[in-house]
């Protein structure tokens, strides 16, 4: 692949992402429409994404993780840790706040992302810290706007702003994890460990795993299904065709198509007050998209 930045996309990959979009902008508004306790979905969309990645990956699965060193397994294991962390986090914040809020304040995870980067000595060029300063802006009028609207919300978009951190993180160690690990691994080392965490967290909480309608188990495997599945699985596919600030750039659209899917699905139309906030959200993510390195691999967010 070219080292370019920008690499035109061909028609085919235009199509992946395309669909992945259609995948990943549905999660939260098929979240939001599941009666079933926040904590369980987030388990149930773990251990189905598991589920449905072994039988992918066994074929070499023990062979590979006894190349790896101890360090990179670790590595892989608390990664998954911290994806459990951001599910057990972002999906309850869906029950406080609203999906656009929600889904707004989780895309900032280029900003935390590039934070955690400058924490660990890399450098941050201006024009991302430009960027994060833009988005933090928009983060603030966003609370500022749902606490005008809603004082609850503030829970809901704390919780949101917590699960972007934990994606940000998840990220991070991920990348040390995927330079010697294939994709189907550490999915399922990942996905496993964030099911294994949000086992423990559920059974601290005692939130029931079962005993709701066969509606709400429907939208689980539907859930798992389109933005996990689909979703992820298309957009590791199109980071092997095209650069990793085009697909980044494609992934924004979740923001406003997660907006029609809630304006449809919902009736949850956006405040005129928040378009300022989504707006200054949307322009500083993609000034600190375009400010990073294309040429290097970029995980997908989990949502």
């Amino acid at each position: 692949m070219s080292n370019s930045a920008i690499i035109r996309p061909q028609p085919s990959v235009v199509v992946l992402l395309s669909i992945a979009l259609i995948g990943i902008s549905a999660s939260g508004p098929l979240i939001a429409l599941t009666t079933a306790p926040a904590l369980a979905i987030a388990f149930w969309r773990c251990f189905l994404g598991t589920a449905f990645t072994v039988p992918f990956a066994l074929k070499g699965l023990r062979a590979e993780v006894g190349r790896v060193t101890p360090r990179v397994r670790w590595l892989a294991l608390g990664a998954g840790v911290l994806l459990g962390l951001h599910f057990a986090t972002w999906i309850p914040s869906l029950r406080f706040t609203s999906v656009a809020s929600s889904i707004a304040l989780i895309a900032t995870q280029p900003v935390w992302a590039a934070l955690i980067a400058r924490f660990r000595g890399a450098y941050v060029p201006r024009r991302t810290w430009v960027g994060i300063g833009i988005a933090l802006i928009g983060v603030v009028v966003l609370t500022g706007v749902d606490f005008s609207l809603d004082p609850r919300a503030l829970i809901g978009d704390a919780l949101a702003l917590a699960g972007a951190i934990f994606a940000a993180a998840y990220v991070t160690a991920g990348q040390e994890v995927r330079a010697s690990v294939s994709t189907r691994t550490y999915t399922v080392l990942a996905y496993g460990s964030a099911a294994l965490t949000l086992l423990v967290v559920v059974g601290l909480t005692r939130t029931p795993l079962s005993g709701w309608s066969l509606r709400d188990w429907g939208l689980i495997l539907l859930l798992t299904l389109v933005a996990q599945i689909l979703g992820h699985t298309l957009i590791n596919v199109a980071l092997k065709r095209t650069s990793a600030t085009v697909t980044s750039f494609a992934i924004l659209f979740e923001l406003p198509g997660s907006i029609i899917f809630a304006a449809i699905l919902l009736g949850q139309v956006p405040a005129w007050s928040l378009v300022p906030a989504l707006v200054l959200l949307f322009i500083g993510l993609l000034v600190v998209i375009s400010g990073s390195r294309g040429n290097q691999p970029v995980e997908e967010s989990p949502i």
